[in-house]
């Protein structure tokens, strides 16, 4: 379980306990194997069927505008160029369903994938998340927090009722699951108590706010951070109503079929980076480090939340984003 737990979470965790009780499976395509009970796919077991490409190709969640991204990642490409000695590019995707086909196709090797779309991304491409982003003593996450106007009448959770709700996309956790797995315990139901509407991306959501096109949003703080830090909204014109303790954030995986020698040099990669002083680290301003993570254990709780919401692992569900 993550270190930050919450007593939402835990009830949450409880309230869907029965059917994480007896030992978790994986829920992988039928195209990969799990036979280490790690819940993501195996490498091939023929050593014709491991990939070695001369070039890797990286992706950042497209949480928000990817070409802002791609200068600030430039030293981590750089350093990642460096130590595995290969040519690296990266890859601007549109949406969450376009990096999680990426991979599948095998035309993306490394990628950071949001909260939620990490399960899609195990279970649908054969993606092995192993790094977060984290501080020095350890820590990662992010919150789920609820934004309104500042003169909004919105003062709690019940208050959301009767009113236009952005959420952000289907698969996202802090954005569409978790308020639909918490929010009931707070007084409110979604799509019941009242209107959802997605938005898009967490940075949609948060500017339509601004905008009063919507009258309140939950989002993920490590995105609405990072934008008040870029000058996109003026942070006097909002107030958060409620928010969350943290959930992991972006996970970094690569390709399942990837040769061990080059998944070695991915992470000696990851885990030798030094923040300071680059643009990676003025961006994600808390941590430090990329820091060791296993898809079993870390994203526990997301899996507890989405299968509270009935959510499956397909194309169909991944296409629904």
């Amino acid at each position: 379980m993550l270190r930050h737990t919450t007593s939402l979470l835990v009830s949450l965790a409880l309230s869907v306990g029965a059917a994480f009780a007896q030992e978790e499976t994986a829920a992988l395509d039928s195209q990969y194997t799990d036979a280490d009970g790690d819940l993501v796919a195996d490498a091939p077991t023929e050593a014709g069927d491991l990939k070695d490409p001369d070039t890797l190709v990286f992706a950042y969640t497209p949480v928000e505008d990817p070409a802002i991204y791609e200068d600030i990642w430039e030293p981590f490409i750089s350093h990642l160029e460096e130590v595995t000695g290969k040519d690296v590019l990266f890859f601007a995707v549109q949406s969450n369903s376009a990096e999680v086909e990426a991979m599948r196709s095998g035309r993306l090797h490394i990628a950071g994938f949001s909260t939620g779309p990490t399960p899609f991304a195990v279970n649908l491409a054969g993606a092995v998340p192993f790094a977060i982003m984290g501080a020095d003593d350890g820590q990662f996450g992010y919150k789920l927090q609820i934004y309104t106007q500042a003169d909004s009448d919105i003062k709690e959770v019940p208050d959301l009722a009767g009113k236009r709700i952005a959420h952000t996309s289907p698969t996202s956790n802090s954005g569409n699951l978790a308020p639909r797995a918490l929010f009931p315990d707070l007084g409110v139901v979604p799509d019941e108590d009242y209107e959802v509407v997605y938005s898009g991306s967490h940075d949609q959501s948060m500017l339509g706010v601004v905008a009063g096109d919507y009258d309140a949003a939950p989002v993920a703080s490590e995105v609405v951070d990072r934008m008040a830090e870029r000058g996109l909204y003026d942070p006097a014109e909002v107030r958060i109503v409620w928010e969350s303790d943290p959930f992991p954030t972006t996970s970094y995986a690569y390709a399942h079929d990837l040769t061990p020698e080059l998944k070695e040099k991915i992470e000696e990669a990851f885990f030798s980076f030094d923040f300071a002083g680059t643009a990676l680290g003025e961006e994600f301003t808390g941590v430090s480090k990329f820091i060791p993570i296993t898809y079993k254990d870390q994203w526990k709780v997301i899996r507890q939340i989405q299968k509270a919401n009935g959510v499956e692992y397909t194309p169909a569900g991944l296409a629904a984003e």
